[in-house]
This record gives C-alpha cells, sequence and structure tokens, in this order.
C-alpha cells in the first residue's frame, strides 16, 4: 500500500499466500491522503477505531496511535504488519471493544463497520473521551456509508458532513458539540428466546453490540436448534464461532455434564455468549470462552462435538476461506469418531467441502433455506 510516507507491505491474518482480498482498500489510502495534505495534527492522542488489518495503525505508527477492535484476527494482522514494517510493538497501543478506551482523544480515525450497532457502541463509550478540539475523522466505502451512519456521528459527535467520493471511497467529518444529548447506550441488549427451540425455548439472551443478528433470533440459528443433538456423559463441545453463545447454552441446558468451549474472533461475541452463559444460571467452570482464530489452540484430537455456523462473507466480501479454515480445525481437533455439525445457507454446497475434508456428509435435516449436515471423524 503506498502511503504519503511511505510503501507498506501488508497481510491479511492468517497470512496466505493463495489470499487475493488486499489487506487496505480506497478508504484507508483516502484517509492517509486527507491527513497528510491537511497536515492535520496528530501530536496527541491519536485513536483509530474499526481497523480492519492493521493498514491505518501501521501507517500512523509514528505518532503512537491507540487501535481499538473487535477482531482478533485483525487486530493478530496489526502485530504481524507492524512487525513486518520494522516498527517497535510498544510504539502503539492495541485495545479490543471490551476494554476501557482513553480518558482523552485529541483525534479520533473510524473506519466504518459493517454494523451500525457496533459504530453507535463504540462512538458512545469514546464521546466522553473527546473535546472541542478533537479532530473526528470516518473513512468507508461509499456502499458502506449510509443516511443512518451519519445520523449516528451528528447524535453522538455533532455537526457532521461528508467529502466527495474518490474510488468509490468517502470521508465522514463530524465536529464535537459537547452539548449533544447522546442518550443511555442500549448496549448490551437481552430478549427472551421463542418457545419452539428445544431446550433453549423461552430462555434469555444477552448481546453485545455488533453481535450477528444481535436484536432477535436468526432463522438459521433457530432451524439449528431444533435439531441440535444431545451429547452424552462429560462429552467435551465446541460452540465455533459461538456468536453469542445460543447454541452451545442450548447444549449446556440439555446436557449439564457436557465441557462447553465457546470460542469466537469477536471479542463482544465472547463477552455476548459468556453473558447469555450466566443469564441462564450456567455459573459452574465447565464452560470456557476464548477468543481466538478459530479451533488455533486446541488440542489435537481432544473434542468429542463441533457445532458450527460458519460466515461467508468477510467484511464486504463474500468468501468461503473462514469456513473452510472451520472446518479443517474441526477435522483437526476431533477425536476419531467425533462430530462436526453444520448449519448452512443450501446453495454454498458444503457438503462437497465436508466430503472433500471429512471423506463424509450426512444430511440430518433441510428446508428450503437451510441444511443441517453431519461430518464424521474416521
Amino acid at each position: 500500500m503506498a502511503t504519503p510516507w511511505s510503501e507498506l507491505t501488508l497481510t491479511r491474518f492468517p497470512a496466505d499466500p493463495r489470499e487475493r482480498l488486499r489487506a487496505w482498500d480506497a478508504s484507508d489510502e483516502y484517509l492517509l491522503r486527507h491527513l497528510a495534505e491537511t497536515g492535520t495534527e496528530l501530536s496527541g492522542t491519536v485513536v483509530v477505531v474499526g481497523d480492519r488489518w492493521g493498514a491505518l495503525t501501521t501507517a500512523l505508527a509514528a505518532h503512537r496511535p491507540t487501535q481499538i477492535t473487535d477482531s482478533f484476527l485483525a487486530q493478530e494482522a496489526t502485530r504481524a504488519n507492524l512487525r513486518r514494517a520494522g516498527v517497535d510493538a510498544d510504539s502503539v497501543r492495541l485495545l479490543t471493544t471490551q476494554d476501557p478506551p482513553p480518558a482523552r482523544v485529541d483525534a479520533l480515525l473510524v473506519r466504518v463497520p459493517k454494523s451500525l450497532a457496533l459504530l453507535e457502541d463504540q462512538l458512545l463509550r469514546l464521546a466522553p473521551a473527546l473535546h472541542e478540539g478533537t479532530v473526528v475523522v470516518a473513512t468507508g466505502m461509499v456502499k458502506e456509508i449510509h443516511t443512518s451512519t451519519l445520523k449516528l456521528f451528528e447524535r453522538i459527535i455533532g455537526p457532521t458532513r461528508t467529502s466527495l467520493a474518490e474510488k468509490k471511497a468517502r470521508l465522514i467529518h463530524s465536529t464535537v458539540d459537547p452539548s449533544v444529548d447522546r442518550g443511555a447506550s442500549p448496549w448490551p441488549y437481552r430478549y427472551e428466546l421463542p418457545e419452539d427451540i428445544g431446550p433453549a425455548s423461552g430462555r434469555p439472551v444477552v448481546n453485545q453490540a455488533g453481535v450477528f443478528c444481535a436484536e432477535r433470533l436468526d432463522i438459521g440459528t433457530r432451524f439449528f436448534l431444533r435439531h441440535l443433538p444431545e451429547p452424552s456423559g462429560a462429552a467435551r463441545v465446541v460452540d465455533l464461532g459461538c456468536g453469542n453463545g445460543v447454541v452451545g447454552t442450548a447444549v449446556a441446558l440439555a446436557a449439564p455434564e457436557t465441557e462447553l468451549l465457546f470460542v469466537d474472533e469477536s471479542f463482544q461475541a465472547v463477552a455476548s455468549a459468556k453473558a447469555t452463559h450466566q443469564a441462564n444460571g450456567l455459573l459452574g467452570g465447565r464452560a470456557e470462552f476464548r477468543v481466538g482464530d478459530g479451533l488455533a489452540g486446541v488440542a489435537d484430537g481432544s473434542v468429542d462435538l463441533v457445532l458450527n455456523n460458519p460466515p461467508f462473507h468477510t467484511h464486504q466480501a463474500t468468501t468461503d476461506a473462514t469456513a473452510w479454515r472451520m472446518f479443517t480445525g474441526a477435522r483437526r481437533a476431533l477425536r476419531p469418531g467425533g462430530e462436526l455439525w453444520v448449519i448452512g445457507n443450501r446453495h454454498l454446497g458444503y457438503h462437497l467441502k465436508l466430503r472433500k475434508l471429512f471423506g463424509n456428509s450426512q444430511l440430518v435435516a433441510s428446508d428450503a433455506k437451510f441444511v443441517v449436515l453431519k461430518a464424521v471423524k474416521q
């Protein structure tokens, strides 16, 4: 990536030489170019929110920025890109969306996320640290910035305007108005599950901002909950890509002796899963909550059952790379005879991937839109 100050070699995480998706886009370049051309003051506390693969943080490393991200993968990509650029890791502060934000922010740079709720949550958390001299600039592709996005900045920060588009990217400029009435944050959000979904029927769910379908149960998970296996004895079960943890919680309610691992690359998701688990009175020590890259770090042949609803988007890009990594990780972590259960849209063809990887794939249930598949490690 060419920046106004240097050329950077950037990769996503985990790095894959076959990966055709870049670790930056035109919106990153636009923001950096704007900062250089306008001579924006960056000598104070610089906070970068939502940096997808560390491009902004790495380019601005000389200003010792603080990065705030919800993504474990983005944080690891940032670490790798900083090392590649020869930057001392101590010069950049890496925080998650679950960490307390800096007490004072002099320049707030935002990469607009896909989730408007996550943006709302982060702006509300950061607003008390802003002052009348704080520079607030956000960036995103034109298709990612909507009227609702601008209204959110206006409501929480102050007067807001947009730039002209360049290479299908746009900037958002907000002026801090300390007198705005931001209101209380609606997050985390809690609701009760419907009554027709098995052991989790009528149970509470707790969602942090940005978690998939945070305000209601999505139809795919609803279908999955109706067809979950019931593990026997003290089986070790993984809710892989756990989101708000409702799938793993349903298993725990049906089989209390089960040892559960909830794992997701989203810090918000894992916090939601833990809160959902606790809200259902499951306070024992038979559950672990881990933010990470799928099943990396889980010992080979140590798991009896993996439950998975894999994403098929990475930000705005449609890709099966994440699903493939999840499936291969599951095969490695499963014991012989262990099972991977997957919920997915019919058109994604996951049965072909499972047959290629496991040598088998069984249709457990289906409707007009979804399939539940089972693969057994031989």
